[in-house]
C-alpha cells in the first residue's frame, strides 16, 4: 500500500479528538484516509493507517463504521476498513489486514525472539525424551509420524531438521501478522503470534507464541478463556471454552473444547477432544476423546475412540515416566480401560478394564482385549463382526470436514489394506499354529500371556478367513472395473511389509526410499517431502495391486488369474460378505434385545445392511 504524511488539517482534526502522537511525522496514511473516524487515539513510533471507507457488523444487525477508538498503537500497520477500539493496554509492533475488528483488548504485541511457534522441539510419545517432533506450519500427520518413527536415525533427522529450519527461515514474519476480516473481541493478551484470515477471537484468555492457520474456506474459531501458548492452530480447527494447550500442533478441522488441556502433543484431521487430558500424546486423524476423567499420555493413535476413564500408565516409578505405546489405526478403549506401556495394540481393536503384562497384537487385529482380575483374555478376530465396526468405518469418510483445499494430512479409510489384511494373515497362522500344536479339543490357549479360549480361537480363524475373502475380492472387482482383466503387476513396488504413517498407507520399500532420497539430497525441501507422500497416495492403488496380486496367487495356489478364477473369487467374495453382514445383524439383535434401542433405531441399522447386497456386483 501506498503512505502518504498527515496535512496539517488532518493533524489538527486529529488532535481536536483528543489524538496524539510521538511524532506526526512518523504518522503515515492512505490517500483515501478520513481523520474523522479516530478518537482518542495515541500513536507512538512509525503508524500506517489505511482508509475508513465501510461499516463493520460488530454484532448481529449491528452496525458500526470503521476507525480507531480508545487505542494505544505503537509501530502498527493498519489496512483498510478496519475497526479498532477500546484497546486496554495497546498494540505494539503488528502488522493488521483489511477489514478486521477489534475490540476491548487489552494487549497485542511482538517481543523480541518471537518465535510464532514455529520451530518448536517438542517430546510426544516418551515424555521425558529429548525432543523427537519440530512442529511448523506446513506439518501433516504424515511428516509427523515420519520424524518420530525415524527419530533415532541420526543422519536422517539432522536432514530433515535442517530443511524446516530453512522453511522457517524463509517465511517467518519480522512481527506478528493479522490478516484479513479477522475478529478479536473481549480479550486479554495476544503476544508474539500470526492470525492468518477470517480468524475469530472471542473471550480468549491469551494467545502467546502461537501461529493460526485460519483462510476463508475453513477459518478458526477461539473462545472463552482459552489459554494457546508455543503452538500452532489449523485451518477449519476450533479451541473453546477454557481449553488449555501448550507446545502443541492441532491439525485441520479439530475440535477441542470443555476445559480440555494437552501439552507437547499433536493433533490431525478431525480430531476431537474435550473434557480431558492429553500429555506426550500423538493423536492422528480422527482421534476422539470426550471425557473428563480420560487422560491421553504417552501413546500413538488414529481412528481412536476413548472411553471415560481411560489411561495409560507410561510410568513403571524406576526410570521416569518414558514408556510409550501405539494403539494402531481404529482401536478403542472402553469406559474405565487402563492400559499399562509399553504396549502395541493391533489395528481396529477394542481393550476392556486394566490390561497388563504389556501386550503386542499387532498381528492379531480387530481382537478384544479383556481383562477380568488378574486373568488376561484376548478374542482375535471379533471386531470383524461388529456393529461398532460397521458403524466407524461407514461414517470417517463422512465427518471429513476439511474444505478442499485444506486437506494437509493424507487420509486413507480403507479398513481392508494391505496393512491390515497383512495383520490378518499373520494372526490366521499364529492362530492356526495354536491349534496344531495344542489340538482343538483344548479349552484355552496362551499368546503372551493372554488367554484365548478355544471357541474364540477357531471363530478368529473364520473371522480372519472371510475378511481375507472380502478384500481380495473387493481388489479384484475394482481392478475389473477399471481393466477388465488380470495382468500381472508391472511393477513389484507394493510387495512385501505396508505401513500405516498415521493416515497414509504405504509399502515399506517407499518409505526406505523417502528415507534415502532425504539423506541423500534428492529431496532437498519440505515442499518435495510433502509432494512425495502424496505421490505414495495418488499410487495406492497401483501399489496394493502388486500385493494383492501375489496374496491371490498363494491364497488360492494359482500360478496366473484366469476368468474361471476370477468367477470363484466372486462366489467366495459374495459369500464372505453375506457371512459377515449376517454376523453385524447378530450382533444388533444382541444389542436390540436389551431393551433401550427404539424400534426406528434398530430398523434402519438393518434397512443399511439389506442394501450390502448393492456392493456385491
Amino acid at each position: 500500500m501506498d503512505y502518504r504524511k498527515l496535512t496539517n488539517e488532518e493533524i489538527n482534526i486529529l488532535e481536536d479528538r483528543n489524538c496524539w502522537a510521538e511524532d506526526w511525522n512518523s504518522i503515515n496514511v492512505s490517500d483515501d484516509f478520513k481523520p474523522k473516524y479516530m478518537h482518542r487515539v495515541m500513536l507512538y513510533g512509525e503508524v500506517n493507517i489505511g482508509a475508513f471507507e465501510k461499516n463493520v457488523e460488530v454484532s448481529r444487525d449491528f452496525w458500526k463504521h470503521t476507525g480507531i477508538n480508545n487505542a494505544t498503537l505503537r509501530n502498527v500497520t493498519v489496512g483498510d476498513n478496519c475497526l479498532i477500539e477500546n484497546i486496554g493496554n495497546y498494540i505494539n509492533n503488528y502488522t493488521i489486514g483489511n477489514d478486521c475488528y477489534i475490540s476491548n483488548i487489552s494487549t497485542i504485541e511482538t517481543t523480541e525472539g518471537a518465535t510464532f511457534g514455529e520451530g518448536n522441539l517438542i517430546s510426544v510419545l516418551n515424555e521425558v525424551g529429548d525432543g523427537n517432533l519440530v512442529i511448523f506450519k506446513n506439518l501433516n500427520s504424515q511428516f509427523a509420524a515420519f520424524m518420530v518413527k525415524h527419530f533415532h536415525d541420526k543422519e536422517l533427522k539432522i536432514a530433515i531438521r535442517r530443511l524446516i529450519r530453512e522453511e522457517i527461515e524463509a517465511t517467518a514474519p519480522e512481527r506478528g501478522t493479522i490478516g484479513d476480516r479477522v475478529k478479536i473481541v473481549n480479550t486479554k493478551e495476544i503476544t508474539n503470534s500470526i492470525i492468518y484470515d477470517d480468524c475469530e477471537i472471542n473471550g480468549a484468555a491469551r494467545l502467546s507464541d502461537t501461529t493460526i492457520l485460519s483462510s476463508p474456506d475453513a477459518n478458526v474459531y477461539i473462545g472463552t478463556g482459552v489459554i494457546c501458548e508455543n503452538s500452532i492452530i489449523s485451518d477449519g480447527s476450533s479451541i473453546i471454552n477454557s481449553v488449555k494447550i501448550m507446545d502443541c500442533f492441532v491439525g485441520e478441522a479439530c475440535h477441542i473444547s470443555n476445559g480440555f488441556t494437552a501439552s507437547t502433543s499433536v493433533f490431525f484431521a478431525n480430531s476431537y477432544m474435550a473434557n480431558g487430558e492429553a500429555c506426550a500424546a500423538f493423536c492422528g486423524p480422527f482421534t476422539a476423546s470426550h471425557h473428563k476423567s480420560s487422560l491421553l499420555i504417552g501413546g500413538m493413535y488414529s481412528f481412536y475412540n476413548a472411553g471415560s476413564a481411560t489411561n495409560f500408565s507410561n510410568h513403571a516409578y524406576k526410570m521416569g515416566p518414558m514408556h510409550w505405546g501405539v494403539l494402531e489405526r481404529g482401536t478403542k478403549t472402553a469406559s474405565g480401560a487402563y492400559l499399562l506401556m509399553p504396549a502395541t495394540i493391533g489395528t481396529f481393536s477394542v481393550c476392556f478394564g486394566k490390561l497388563m503384562h504389556h501386550p503386542d497384537t499387532r498381528n492379531l487385529p480387530f481382537s478384544y482385549l479383556i481383562a477380568e482380575g488378574d486373568i488376561m483374555y484376548l478374542i482375535p478376530g471379533r471386531n470383524i463382526t461388529t456393529v461398532g465396526l460397521y458403524r466407524d468405518i461407514k461414517k470417517w469418510p463422512k465427518r471429513d470436514v476439511r474444505p478442499k483445499g485444506s486437506e494437509k494430512s493424507i487420509v486413507n479409510y480403507d479398513w481392508l489394506s494391505p496393512f491390515s489384511v497383512g495383520e490378518i494373515i499373520k494372526g490366521k497362522k499364529i492362530l492356526e499354529d495354536l491349534r496344531d500344536a495344542s489340538g482343538e479339543d483344548v479349552s484355552n490357549y496362551n499368546f503372551h500371556e493372554y488367554v484365548i479360549r478355544g471357541t474364540s480361537l477357531q471363530k478368529g480363524i473364520k473371522y480372519y478367513d472371510i475378511a481375507l475373502r472380502i478384500y481380495i475380492g473387493a481388489v479384484l472387482k475394482r481392478k475389473f472395473k477399471h481393466n477388465q482383466f488380470f495382468d500381472a503387476p508391472t511393477s513389484d513396488v507394493g510387495k512385501g511389509d505396508w505401513n500405516d504413517l498415521s493416515g497414509l498407507l504405504l509399502p515399506a520399500t517407499e518409505e526406505q526410499r523417502l528415507i534415502d532420497d532425504i539423506k541423500d539430497g534428492t529431496l532437498d525441501s519440505i515442499d518435495k517431502i510433502t509432494e512425495r507422500f502424496k505421490d505414495i497416495d495418488y499410487n495406492y492403488r497401483r501399489y496394493q495391486w502388486a500385493w494383492t496380486y501375489q496374496l491371490i496367487l498363494d491364497y488360492y495356489h494359482l500360478d496366473s488369474i484366469t476368468q474361471e478364477d476370477a468367477a470363484r473369487i466372486k462366489e467366495d467374495y459374495i459369500a464372505a460378505r453375506r457371512a459377515w453382514i449376517a454376523e453385524i445383524r447378530k450382533d444388533a439383535e444382541k444389542e436390540f434385545r436389551m431393551g433401550d434401542v427404539e424400534q426406528d433405531v434398530f430398523d434402519d441399522f438393518v434397512s443399511s445392511l439389506d442394501h450390502e447386497i448393492d456392493y456385491e456386483q
